[in-house]
């Protein structure tokens, strides 16, 4: 990457820079390949962030089959993650999870199941998984709340062989003008699902598997307590990346943890001939970076402050506008050849570009995905009748009490004096873009675009070749679409 003019003596933020195209003979966005950089090579480019509000086990397995990767965070007790992993590990790499009920589960809350993930049907099973029906919003018009599964399911379901392709699907959907498939087993028992856009989904996006040939999904860990049996417990939960994780990551502290990491992670590689990366952060200089990498990081966390639930840069000061945070950090740790993840400040499409150009490796993305189906959050309704989760930072004072449930009342209260993020936030579900599989779509879609513009194949050739210019808040400005006409 390199600036249009020269570099600008003061930093910026996504917002303060634009891409100047360049002379291009990619012709197609197909034609363009998403695999990151930061060494874990998954073809898409993106992390759900590790908070607790965004990435539990829908989360990870959505990312995953769309090739990216989610980050369980720290808060959640081990054996709950390694469950969690378990199930992301026994997840079809191609059909969708379903959700599932007993014939005798009542209608309201089969709805309110309906509505965790985004194809818009539960799947009614016996006890030995085998497919009886199906039931979508419109067949419970008008039921009893209190009325069961099997009262209100259609019978009418596609079936198909584990084994069929998305191809195959989508053709079968559209000669039947059904709206799903059902993949079952040769037994009978249900594999997972798969509608028209789910099928086109597959053909374009290929899924994030570990050595097995399984759905990827990573663990945060903390800097405090038993590092090493923290650590231990993530790899033994067949967790695929660790992340150290605080928010200040340039402190001893965070270095003494990560060797600690290390030297837990060599052992489990020597026994396993499994070697799992290590990400460490959060840090914004090259300081920080050359530090955590001597100490054992593989890829460092780039982002203070930027992220919508954070109020460290009001409160303390502290901080830097990520873009350059990225830019600065991505040089140095390309010369030490390691990478970065850029976390944090993503609102729209460009600014993953962005990211990119600056030579990120990957981009995570936190509340963003916390308005989506696949989040952890219970949808909820506004008294507009518009949907939306809570959101919370993961330094907030509700993030603190968590991650101290262990502590004394009066540890656990002193802890939560000290918060830097807010507790609670309506992140609406955008009626175009409810799932997080949409949200993908669309920033991927800007990617491939911008990586044409810049003439392009790869995220290292865009790296590379991407030119830079410096613009006004007018000149963001006059880049914004208009809903209505002015």
């Amino acid at each position: 990457m390199h600036f249009l003019d020269e570099r600008p003596a003061y930093d910026l933020t996504y917002n303060d820079v634009f891409m100047a195209p360049s002379r291009s003979s990619v012709s197609s966005r197909l034609d363009v390949d998403l695999t990151s950089t930061d060494g874990l090579a998954t073809p898409t480019p993106l992390v759900a962030a590790n908070m607790t509000a965004v990435s539990g086990r829908r989360m990870a397995e959505t990312m995953a089959r769309r090739g990216g990767l989610a980050i369980f965070p720290q808060d959640i007790p081990a054996d709950v993650v390694a469950a969690s992993i378990r199930k992301v590990k026994d997840a079809s790499p191609v059909f969708d999870t379903a959700v599932t009920v007993s014939p005798d589960t009542t209608v309201g809350e089969t709805l309110s199941l309906i509505a965790k993930r985004a194809h818009g049907v539960a799947v009614v099973i016996d006890a030995d998984r085998r497919v009886l029906g199906l039931v979508t919003p419109n067949d419970a018009t008008g039921a009893d709340r209190f009325a069961q599964a099997k009262d209100v399911m259609t019978t009418d379901v596609t079936r198909v062989p584990a084994e069929t392709t998305p191809a195959s699907v989508f053709e079968l959907l559209s000669e039947q003008h059904q709206k799903v498939a059902v993949a079952v087993a040769p037994e009978g028992r249900l594999v997972g699902v798969m509608t028209p856009k789910g099928a086109l989904r597959s053909a374009i996006y290929a899924p994030a598997l570990d050595h097995e040939g399984r759905l990827r999904a990573g663990v945060a860990v903390g800097i405090n307590g038993d590092v090493p049996a923290k650590v231990r417990a993530a790899l033994e939960g067949r967790a695929d990346v660790i992340v150290m994780d605080t928010a200040h990551g340039h402190q001893e502290k965070m270095i003494s943890a990560l060797g600690l990491a290390r030297e837990v992670r060599d052992a489990f590689a020597s026994e396993t001939g499994r070697t799992i990366l290590l990400v460490a952060g959060n840090v914004v200089t090259a300081g920080g970076v050359n530090d955590l990498i001597d100490a054992g990081a593989d890829i460092l966390k780039v982002g203070v402050g930027p992220g919508a639930m954070c109020t460290t840069r009001m409160q303390t000061g502290v901080g830097r506008p990520q873009f350059s945070a990225v830019l600065e950090c991505a040089e140095a740790a390309g010369q030490r050849g390691k990478s970065t993840w850029a976390d944090g400040g993503v609102r729209h499409p460009r600014d993953v570009a962005l990211a990119l150009a600056a030579g990120a490796g990957s981009v995570m993305i936190g509340s963003w995905f916390a308005g989506t189906h696949e989040s952890t959050g219970e949808q909820l309704v506004d008294a507009q009748g518009r949907s939306y989760k809570e959101s919370f930072g993961m330094a907030s004072a509700r993030a603190v009490r968590q991650r101290t449930r262990e502590q004394s009342a009066f540890e656990r209260a002193r802890a939560a004096m000290f918060e830097e993020g807010i507790s609670s936030s309506r992140m609406y579900l955008d009626p175009r873009r409810p799932g997080v599989e949409d949200l993908i779509d669309w920033i991927t879609s800007g990617v491939r675009s911008s990586c044409t513009y810049a003439g392009a194949r790869s995220l290292s050739e865009f790296a590379e070749r991407a030119v830079i210019g410096v613009q006004s808040g007018s000149g963001y400005e006059e880049g914004r679409p208009l809903d209505r006409s002015w």
